[in-house]
């Protein structure tokens, strides 16, 4: 078959030490390209199809390669879509993950200012991620114990609890809080009120943020400040 060949191909290329490196690099990069090409096609047609009405054969159709060559990169189609849930989860986190990481807010602005932010920010380019839209407005509940696991609301929760513990030791927040906690907290909010925003249309939900982001800055607010 031809993803066989494929791979024996590359397996040649790692071995053989005669082969001049730019070669191999030369392949190591088409076959990045290819991976990448089949992801994106991946990432449109499971959010447009779902993950039961599409094949491996669809996206690679789509991708334009051979209905084999998939499967050099991805064991079969439930690695492909967790893959393509991966990148498409992630692209999306990151549209608000500057906020978390900018560390120069003005002390004039609340605590919450940037957790108010990165909820904003994903709820404005939900659009642009369709997979990971699809997985908020919940259309494939078999990867739903999978969406808290993903690799980039890891980073986010790590985001999060960093931002909080330099806030910390800034003063600007209670110092008997644990970061760690607390970030997975807001960011299981966050999630939350990102799927209610899909399912029930913002103008039901995004009022609510501002509400929420209340409660954050109540709970973390210094005691000294509160009185």
């Amino acid at each position: 078959m031809r993803f066989e060949y494929f791979r024996q191909l590359l397996n040649f290329y790692a071995k053989d030490k005669s082969v001049d490196s730019p070669v191999l690099e030369s392949q190591t990069r088409k076959g990045q390209q290819t991976r990448r090409t089949i992801l994106d096609a991946a990432v449109l047609r499971f959010a447009r199809s779902g993950y039961r009405s599409t094949s491996v054969a669809d996206i690679a159709r789509d991708a334009g390669v051979g209905g084999t060559i998939a499967f050099a990169y991805f064991k079969n189609k439930e690695a492909l879509f967790l893959a393509a849930v991966d990148q498409d989860v992630a692209a999306h986190i990151q549209e608000g993950l500057a906020f978390v990481t900018d560390s120069r807010s003005s002390r004039k602005q609340p605590e919450a200012d940037w957790q108010q932010r990165l909820f904003f920010t994903l709820v404005a380019t939900a659009e642009q991620h369709p997979l990971s839209r699809r997985l908020l407005a919940g259309l494939e509940p078999e990867a739903t114990d999978r969406v808290l696991e993903i690799p980039a609301l890891k980073e986010l929760r790590a985001a999060c609890a960093t931002r909080l513990q330099s806030e910390q030791t800034a003063g600007t927040i209670r110092p008997d809080v644990d970061p760690l906690v607390m970030a997975n907290g807001i960011v299981a909010i966050m999630l939350a009120l990102l799927m209610s925003v899909v399912q029930l249309g913002s103008t039901a939900t995004t009022g609510y943020a501002t509400e929420v982001a209340a409660v954050f800055a109540a709970a973390l607010r210094p005691t000294s400040t509160r009185d």
